[in-house]
């Protein structure tokens, strides 16, 4: 071996010694015999380097995974018996190998047992078996190996082709007849021999029984002698915990419903008299919440087979099983409510399903309603935060928290649903109790009062959020609690997670304002004050901008009386920072964006006249247009990059403020009805200077570009004028990315106003399409994907521009650029039909050469047209899915075969008889299709039923390898490489 390369297998080694190892591991792949060498070096034990024998066992699984069929019989042989070798070695070296190496070697026995035992090595497990014997080295990679092969067989998070999975089916059944028996009674034995001195090997041992129990037949296991065994473990410390599992995997068995409830009965009974339940006498965390675990297999396995009973009408072993269920209620419970939230979070889904059971019982027992409110207590128990949980600076555990919380929400919501009265009593006299000494309580048990009022929202769901109508318990019920938490002062709570929990809460029972809107300014004082947008809290003042915004909108005609005092409150947060004052404003500016959206609703939603609410709208967005022009002149004098680039984020926050006012506008209050026209215009004014500023174009042009899209929905004709000057200002040197982003613009303008931007289209159609070509003959890296990715957005940027003109009836704007230009165009949408594989580009391509050959493929089309059709706009049809990479297996080609479809069909449509007798007699005999096929194909293509000729070509074409060859010969390859496109 290359012992220099062998060098950069050290983790130490330099980057080119590294280099030149993975060279070298790329040539022994490659190499027909280098296998050979690594395999006398694990054989022979030639290297005592960890890293070299790591990187040989890798070379000898490249060998088997890949090239083994190519192996001769003897190379085969040498390969066994490599492994063999190796494996009777590590039973004498006088160190074991590290984890890392052993664990590889497995999986390199595990490759060989796949691909061999059904043939060639049927007597796999017995040959392991009979060199390791009981020697406790041979042992652990006889265990290594056989998680090896169930990760191979059955591992769900392994991708397995149709024919792994059948072949693993088959490796199965065929070790389930031959050598399973055998490999379980070697478990027992390891079991026997080790479980007092190996604690590690009993473990592992434990690990494989329960990884096999799913396949294997459990009675083999499932058996007095194995079963007394895992429970002496379950005394055992060191073991407990895999024996835990390995219970837990044998519960877990599919199994008929009566001899589950039988088996888990008898296991119950035994961990019960072994103190087990015993829960409060129990310190070890981590034993616990795998005993969770395991008390929830035998729960959900129990509720299984009740639902199975029930299913089949056998109501008296049905009874028996739901007995047994009922029997663990108490433990089931005892780990809900534990301290430790793993623990508790295990047996979520016993509770969950066993109340499922409840609600679909016609009447409860006094005992399963009190069960029912036991567990009522226990989530909302474990709901609280406890003292550690760091609000400012959230990092994993508060995350496990947070999902903690989730699943505890989805119990109490099945709660809702097996006794909506007694959730609704419970949380109105925790919340009550809580709320009327506030002041002295802690605040986890502040916020969860608050919190399980939010839960109600959902878990007593309603149509529309009408919680204040209808069930009278329940709406008045809800409006008592609203009633006490605004009233209360709790708002003032001196805690983050308090004060969130308010405003969520106040947000999400907005209609409670609908029917006493008295509080109103009380609440809008809390958002508008220190408790909100002023909160020492950045976080809170965060969130409370985005629920002020929708507590606003929520309101809607109820703000009436505040909307001059709320605008004045909060006319400081509506600053614009600039970048050279150093001054830390309040609220970000995306917070920012949700206050301007919050102005601009109060002002369009007021009763004010047409003419105070101009007022209003200019005195909001006035100061961002004063700003923006000096800002502007401080740009286009800036020298140093990083103040260019904090001047022009600014200049894009001030645009995206103003753009963000205007969402206020709908179908009812429109700009011109609410007489805020003439701002706005200004507005576009004062923006549009920016795009023709040399510095930080993509950021600038970025911003204009978004309010552009705004105005032309909200002030419609009135801003035709300045679009073709933003348009020419946006053209110039601009990269893929710049047009990409600028192309929607226009089809927005061409969708919505059509023929009147027609002369304006004719216009700049070539400058845009020299813009796009120019950018897509840029030349890139080969390897440089990220310029691919933006090249092919670009290229269905480009094609999407043209399905929207032909689509919004104005094909005059491509006919009227010239036949030269004209045909340029034509050939870069054959081409994108044709040849690159992107099938949502050729899908769009397809459409466009529908619609033209809608528009002009009739006797009085264009001249030529009808010549382009036959000559190239049918060939592209039997192209494209005779391409190797038009995969029908991708639901995006199916649509752009389809679309290919309706071209065909268009053409047939437009050019009637005559393209039949093309195709019959001229098309397809030159491509040498047989004359049955011929005539199939006509007729398909003449049935009324679009879809049969659909069916017919997806059947046809794609398969067709003959045709293809054929075909490939016929396109004019140089007139499209030559497109530009």
């Amino acid at each position: 071996m290359d012992e220099q390369a062998l060098l950069g297998l050290n983790p130490n080694a330099d980057a080119d010694f590294r280099q030149r190892a993975l060279a070298y591991f790329e040539q022994l792949k490659i190499s027909q015999d280098a296998w050979q060498v690594c395999a006398e070096a694990l054989a022979q034990s030639i290297y005592s380097d960890d890293h070299i024998k790591f990187f040989c066992f890798q070379v000898l699984e490249h060998q088997i995974k890949f090239k083994y069929s190519e192996l001769t019989e003897v190379q085969q042989q040498l390969i066994r018996e490599t492994l063999i070798t190796w494996l009777q070695a590590q039973m004498l070296n006088p160190q074991p190998e590290k984890t890392f190496i052993r664990n590889k070697a497995a999986q390199v026995f595990a490759l060989l047992f796949v691909t061999e035992y059904l043939t060639k090595w049927p007597k796999f497990f017995f040959d392991i078996l009979s060199v390791v014997d009981l020697n406790p080295r041979g042992v652990d990679m006889y265990l290594r190996i056989l998680m090896a092969v169930d990760a191979e067989l059955v591992d769900r998070d392994v991708v397995h082709t149709s024919e792994e999975a059948r072949r693993n089916t088959l490796l199965k059944d065929t070790m389930r007849e031959q050598c399973i028996p055998s490999l379980v009674e070697s478990w027992y034995q390891i079991l026997q021999n080790y479980q007092y001195n190996n604690s590690e090997l009993t473990c592992q041992c434990l690990e494989v029984v329960g990884a096999y129990v799913s396949w294997i037949d459990l009675s083999l296991i499932a058996n007095e002698r194995f079963i007394n065994m895992l429970l002496g473990h379950m005394s055992v410390e060191v073991l407990r915990e895999e024996a835990c599992d390995c219970l837990f995997e044998i519960v877990n068995k599919g199994m008929d419903p009566i001899d589950k409830t039988k088996l888990v009965e008898s296991l119950c009974q035994v961990l019960q008299s072994a103190g087990l339940f015993s829960i409060d006498q129990e310190d070890d965390v981590d034993f616990l919440a795998r005993f969770s675990k395991l008390v929830n297999g035998m729960g959900q396995a129990l509720i299984a087979s009740w639902t199975k009973l029930i299913k089949n009408g056998d109501m008296k072993s049905a009874q028996d099983t739901l007995q047994a269920i009922e029997a663990k209620v108490a433990l089931m419970l005892q780990l809900l409510i534990h301290e430790d939230d793993d623990i508790s979070s295990n047996i979520i889904g016993f509770c969950y399903d066993y109340l499922h059971i409840l609600k679909q019982l016609s009447a409860l027992s006094d005992q399963q309603k009190a069960n029912v409110e036991a567990i009522m207590l226990a989530v909302m128990k474990k709901l609280t935060y406890d003292e550690e949980y760091n609000f400012e600076n959230e990092g994993e555990d508060e995350a496990m928290f947070v999902e903690y919380r989730k699943q505890l929400k989805l119990l109490l919501d099945r709660l809702a649903q097996v006794s909506p009265e007694l959730l609704l009593a419970s949380v109105r006299r925790v919340f009550n109790t809580t709320l009327q000494n506030w002041q002295t309580t802690r605040f986890m048990e502040v916020e969860v009062a608050i919190r399980l009022l939010y839960m109600l929202a959902e878990a007593l769901p309603v149509s529309h959020g009408a919680h204040f109508s209808g069930d009278v318990t329940k709406a008045t019920a809800l409006q008592d609690m609203m009633r006490t938490l605004v009233t209360s002062g709790v708002s003032a709570y001196q805690h983050t997670s308090v004060t969130l929990e308010f405003f969520e809460t106040v947000v999400r029972y907005e209609k409670f304002f609908a029917v006493e809107p008295q509080h109103i300014p009380t609440v809008l004082m809390a958002f508008l004050d220190h408790r909100g947008l002023r909160h020492t809290s950045p976080k809170v003042r965060s969130r409370t901008a985005y629920l002020f915004s929708r507590f606003v909108k929520s309101l809607n005609k109820q703000m009436n009386p505040f909307i001059e005092d709320v605008l004045n409150r909060i006319q400081d947060l509506l600053e614009l920072s600039p970048p050279e004052n150093g001054y830390q404003a309040l609220l970000s500016s995306d917070d920012q964006l949700f206050i301007y959206e919050t102005a601009g609703v109060l002002i369009v939603n007021s009763e004010y006249s047409a003419e105070r609410k101009q007022v209003l709208m200019r005195n909001l967005l006035t100061p961002l247009m004063e700003k923006f022009k000096v800002l502007l002149e401080k740009l286009m004098m800036a020298q140093d990059e990083d103040r260019q680039m904090a001047l022009a984020d600014c200049l894009n926050h001030a645009v995206g403020f103003a753009s963000r006012t205007s969402k206020a506008f709908s179908n009812k209050q429109t700009v011109k009805q609410c007489g805020c026209s003439e701002v706005y215009l200004d507005c576009l004014q004062t923006f549009l200077p920016a795009l023709s500023c040399p510095l930080q174009k993509e950021v600038l042009r970025s911003g204009v570009r978004t309010f552009l899209h705004r105005m032309i929905i909200c002030l419609e004709e009135e801003v035709l004028p300045f679009i073709p000057s933003a348009s020419e200002h946006m053209l110039k040197d601009c990269e893929a990315k710049d047009l990409q982003e600028f192309i929607p613009l226009i089809n927005q303008i061409t969708a919505k106003f059509k023929t009147q931007v027609s002369p304006f289209l004719q216009q700049m159609f070539m400058p845009l399409l020299h813009a796009i070509f120019e950018v897509l003959l840029l030349p890139a890296e080969e390897n440089d994907q990220s310029a691919a990715l933006e090249k092919q957005m670009l290229r269905r940027s480009y094609f999407a521009f043209l399905q929207t003109v032909t689509g919004s009836g104005m094909s005059e704007v491509i006919a009227n650029q010239g036949a030269e230009n004209v045909e340029r165009v034509l050939f870069t949408v054959i081409q994108g039909a044709v040849d690159y594989p992107d099938p949502i580009a050729q899908k769009t391509c397809f459409i466009i050469l529908s619609k033209l050959v809608e528009l002009w493929g009739g006797k009085d089309g264009p001249v030529g047209f009808a010549d382009f059709v036959y000559k190239h706009i049918v060939p592209a049809c039997f192209l494209a899915p005779l391409k190797q990479t038009f995969d029908l297996a991708d639901a995006q080609t199916v649509l752009a075969l389809s679309e290919c479809a309706v071209t065909l069909k268009t053409i047939h449509l437009k050019r009637g008889p005559e393209c039949i007798q093309y195709l019959q007699q001229e098309y397809l005999p030159s491509l040498q299709v047989a004359p049955e096929i011929i005539q199939e194909f006509c007729q398909a293509l003449q049935q009324p039923d679009a879809k049969v000729f659909k069916n017919y070509l997806t059947g046809i074409l794609p398969e067709s390898e003959a045709l293809r060859k054929v075909l490939e010969s016929h396109v004019p390859v140089s007139i499209i490489q030559n497109s530009g496109c």
